[in-house]
């Protein structure tokens, strides 16, 4: 794709003080893009939004996205040519702790976006971020494809489910093909990722990385649970890439699986190992981790996406396989546990992405 293409383009992302929002933010950044968020506060503590000072280079607004009256305020004052809708509820225990209020910002905060889509004309092209965990997990062999029935188990990928179905709702309901107004729209449900400033609980990378701070072991609670894994810049990417395709062509408006080959669903314990491996070359102290048993809430043990669609509208395909993914994420954790300047590491990290987009044909 011709990365140009975003440069001075006004771009409004919800959830942006979040680890996928704040990479996407940085990358446009770095693009050249004019970058808005509508967020609450970072998440975490720390973050990578406060890491890498991206409150002072982008405008920030803090609110919630259940909040439909200042949601509506924040896009008639932008004018957004292009909104990523990230703001959720995002980890599957949490849903388990709090369901009604994981159900209220991923399904009503789907609705309040896509209603200020609908009073906004400015909005040329729209993503939704669900996941792959909205599809009804039979634990088969082969990818899930984007017409497999959906119904997540847990609280958090059933609010996912009803994000995708009320997008569909809208698109027939306000944006039909043949309508006045034809909003180019699109659901891009994406795997497990991977990377830098990623410090949210329960999460494999995160989990080592606290662990191996304070010199204990990893605990891994489910080491043969095999998951799609990628690292944070390909989904996004994949994003940026949709927003601008579907802009020129709305017939490419749809619902897109973004994961990695399938050589690079791995299982978690395999994952732990290989980040242990990459934080002894890094950070050049010991690491280990070790099995757990615990009575915790259902999770799946396999899931694995077919991304032929994508490849097929898009000609799209990864840069970075799950080896290289760990690698960065360590990369940049040692970087953080040393005290270095963490804009400047995610800023390197982004250039050598783009430079493999470059080497495959991309533009920039």
């Amino acid at each position: 794709m011709d990365w140009s293409f975003f440069r001075g383009k006004r771009i409004l992302i919800t959830g942006h003080t979040g680890f996928k929002g704040s990479w996407m933010s940085r990358l446009l950044l770095e693009l050249g893009a004019g970058v808005y968020g509508y967020a609450l506060e970072a998440p975490t503590e720390p973050s990578m939004f406060a890491l890498c000072g991206l409150q002072k280079k982008m405008v920030s607004y803090v609110g919630d996205i259940r909040d439909l009256e200042k949601l509506q305020r924040v896009v008639k004052e932008v004018q957004p040519e292009f909104i990523v809708h990230m703001a959720a509820q995002p980890i599957v225990r949490e849903s388990y702790r709090n369901p009604v209020y994981t159900y209220e910002v991923n399904v009503m905060g789907t609705v309040n976006i896509l209603e200020c889509v609908r009073q906004n004309p400015c909005v040329k092209s729209f993503l939704n971020v669900t996941t792959d965990k909205v599809y009804k997990n039979r634990e088969w062999l082969w990818g899930y494809r984007e017409n497999e029935e959906l119904n997540g188990y847990d609280p958090y990928s059933n609010s996912k489910s009803c994000s995708e179905l009320v997008t569909s709702s809208y698109c027939s309901s306000f944006f039909p093909a043949g309508g006045e107004r034809k909003i180019p729209v699109s659901t891009a449900r994406a795997g497990n990722v991977i990377g830098g400033g990623d410090f949210a609980a329960d999460r494999i990378i995160p989990d080592c990385v606290r662990a191996l701070m304070k010199g204990d072991s990893v605990c891994v609670r489910n080491p043969h649970s095999v998951r799609p894994y990628q690292h944070v810049l390909e989904p996004v990417a994949a994003y940026l890439m949709i927003l601008q395709r579907q802009s020129e062509n709305p017939a490419l408006a749809d619902s897109y699986n973004v994961g990695p080959e399938e050589g690079d669903c791995w299982e978690t314990g395999r994952i732990a190992q290989a980040f242990c491996d990459a934080w002894e070359r890094y950070a050049g102290s010991g690491a280990s981790w070790r099995s757990i048993q615990e009575n915790g809430p259902h999770e799946a043990n396999f899931l694995r996406l077919d991304c032929a669609k994508l490849k097929s509208a898009f000609g799209w395909k990864p840069h970075w396989n799950a080896e290289t993914a760990i690698d960065k994420a360590a990369e940049w954790y040692a970087q953080y546990a040393s005290g270095k300047d963490m804009d400047q590491c995610t800023a390197k990290q982004i250039r050598e992405f783009l430079q493999c987009g470059r080497e495959a044909g991309g533009q920039l």
